[in-house]
């Protein structure tokens, strides 16, 4: 009996591991342009107009304001984002409610409209929004609470079809059951119904401030003279961008990925816990 030829043993191999090498190329496409980011956070560059590693140095994690007006953009983007977290998620998980249970004269256009931001282009939504306030007399007081009210728009879709899909999946049997164990309304929605939903919102939740703080064109439309972080970034990006901008990305990747290993202990303790 001949032994296999190497050409088909390489083949098998490859068809047996297609799966696990397309995604491991797409995890390195995805975390290269990261690497890069965390990589030149460490940078000592020889000009900002080339964007090159140079030399490393922890000048810039040691100093992160040098450039004081990067830090203000960031604390800005910062306020913004949690404000219209909080309100996009209020907003969004009580209208995510009623859409679901509840049946009103509507609802199915509401449950098309809800789409409509998420589907419709930023440039639309940014220059729909600029009308908007500059038909009601705001042209002249563009700023924070204009952005703020345009990011609460855009991320209350979001939000709504987050909590919408965590409340479609519930089992009711379970608010019955603590319904005919003398549970009321109230009793029944904190200790069983928001327990069940919190994971969908906190989920919606930090959606919405990753698009908050992320977000460029709407904002660029609506700012007027304000900026945040994405627009001070585009604008310095013309003449050189400069390194403690890397460490701002660092740290959030690092935040995000802080965020994600506390829930997955989390979750795995839980369902220790039951077993």
């Amino acid at each position: 009996m001949s032994a296999p030829r190497p050409s088909s043993a390489a083949g098998r191999w490859v068809r047996e591991h297609l799966v696990l090498v397309l995604g491991l190329l797409v995890l390195a496409y995805t975390f290269v342009p990261i690497a890069i980011v965390v990589l030149m956070s460490f940078n000592a560059p020889a000009s900002r107009n080339v964007y090159a590693f140079d030399a490393f140095t922890l000048d810039n994690w040691a100093n992160p304001c040098a450039d004081p007006s990067m830090c203000d953009a960031l604390a800005r983007s910062v306020q913004i984002g949690l404000l219209s977290t909080l309100v996009a998620t209020v907003l969004g998980t009580l209208a995510a409610f009623a859409l679901v249970r509840h049946d009103f004269a509507g609802r199915s256009a509401s449950n098309l409209l809800v789409f409509l931001p998420m589907a419709a282009p930023e440039i639309v939504l940014g220059s729909s929004l600029l009308a908007l306030f500059v038909a009601t007399g705001f042209s002249g007081q563009l700023g924070f609470w204009t952005i703020f009210v345009a990011h609460v728009m855009f991320c209350l879709s979001f939000v709504v079809v987050a909590v919408r899909a965590r409340l479609a999946g519930m089992d009711d049997h379970l608010e019955q059951a603590a319904m005919d164990l003398y549970a009321t309304p109230a009793q029944t929605f904190w200790r069983v119904t928001f327990p069940l939903v919190f994971p969908g919102i906190l989920g919606a939740a930090l959606l919405s401030f990753s698009l908050s703080f992320d977000d460029f064109i709407i904002t660029n439309l609506n700012a007027g003279t304000t900026t945040t972080f994405p627009m001070y970034v585009w604008g310095v990006a013309q003449r050189g961008v400069p390194m403690q901008v890397n460490v701002i990305g660092t740290v959030m990747f690092l935040v995000s990925v802080a965020i994600v290993v506390v829930g997955e202990v989390g979750n795995r303790r839980r369902l220790a816990a039951r077993t």
